[in-house]
This record gives structure tokens, C-alpha cells and sequence, in this order.
């Protein structure tokens, strides 16, 4: 979101980890994001994963072989990905 519009009151809500804030008087104003916990505000931005979410499914890899093969599955098919741009 640019910028605010002054004097206009604002509606602050809570859900599911995410704060987001709204204009009362301008219901065609969508509601934007404007904090809450990381990984909520991660995924309501799309984003698959927070990079603490990363953090621990690498170190569960570490624990559980399964895990670590298909991840390492999924570096390599990053990279060929990546390197085909």
C-alpha cells in the first residue's frame, strides 16, 4: 500500500496470524497486510515457505533419511531448473 489516506479512520483485524488493516468508509479499498507472526504474514503473501519453516525441514532431514533424500531431490531440480533460464 502507498500512501494513507488522511483523515480517514482505519479498521485494524487479526487473522490467522496476520494483521491487516482496512479503511471503514472505503469498503472497495482492499484490506493490505501490515504485520503478525512471519511465517503467517509468509504465507498469506504465497510464499510456500518462511525461512524458519526451511530451517527445521533441514534440520529434520538431518534425522530422517526419507526427508533428506527427497530434499536433496528437490536442490537438484532447483538447480537444473535455474541453470535452464
Amino acid at each position: 500500500m502507498g500512501e494513507l489516506l488522511p483523515g480517514e479512520a482505519l479498521i485494524y483485524e487479526r487473522s490467522d496470524g496476520v494483521v491487516y488493516a482496512r479503511y471503514r468508509d472505503w469498503p472497495e479499498v482492499p484490506r493490505w497486510i501490515i504485520g503478525g507472526d512471519p511465517a503467517s504474514v509468509a504465507r498469506a503473501q504465497g510464499d510456500m515457505l518462511h525461512y524458519s519453516d526451511w530451517q527445521d525441514l533441514c534440520r529434520l532431514a538431518k534425522e530422517h533419511p526419507t526427508l533428506e533424500k527427497l530434499l536433496d531431490q528437490l536442490v537438484t531440480t532447483y538447480y537444473i531448473v535455474k541453470d535452464n533460464k
